[in-house]
């Protein structure tokens, strides 16, 4: 059975711990994790709805703070399909779309100084981004290992695209 990354982010937090929809929001929230999968507010819902539909999740049967908050937890399949999909994730080679890639194949639609402009100003964007990261992972430890390697992962591309970006920005006009 395959997930999409937004079902597999939603399952695996669950899986962390039983969850209504507001707190896995806030996990998804402090976590940072809308910014490498797509997954909106709204769409929580919908997902844990799909979820449980495939028997993957279900309602604990327990209300949080006296309210009608349902609570999932994961099934046993939920359990496993998780696992076996995490690990999919993690070794299949996955092309990934990187609007940049797009950019950078037009080159010849736009002027070296405006290209230098661009990375300049990409350069600045990517060292503040690490510095947000990196201050969202200090402020939120000790994190789960899972969390500890997204933001390591994370951080790892940044600083390798802020050392392509560095290196460009240096080139001379050719």
């Amino acid at each position: 059975m395959e997930l999409t990354p937004a079902e597999l982010t939603v399952l695996g937090l669950i899986v962390e711990e039983p969850r209504h929809g507001y707190d896995l929001e806030q996990v998804i929230e402090r976590r940072g994790v809308r910014r490498w999968t797509d997954i909106g507010f709204s769409s929580i819902y919908y997902v844990l709805a799909k979820l449980e539909k495939r028997g993957l999740v279900r309602d604990d049967g327990d209300r949080t703070g006296g309210s009608s908050r349902r609570v999932f937890q994961a099934t046993e399949e939920g359990e496993r399909v998780a696992a076996d999909q995490a690990l999919a994730f993690i070794a299949d080679l996955r092309a990934v779309s990187h609007p940049v890639l797009v950019g950078l194949a037009n080159l010849p639609l736009i002027s070296e100084r405006t290209y230098d402009e661009a990375l300049r100003g990409r350069l600045r964007r990517v060292e503040a981004r690490i510095a947000e990261v990196t201050e969202a992972e200090r402020s939120q430890a000790p994190l789960p290992r899972a969390a500890r390697e997204v933001f390591s992962y994370s951080l790892s591309l940044l600083e390798a695209e802020r050392s392509w970006l560095a290196e460009r920005v240096r080139l001379p006009d050719e």
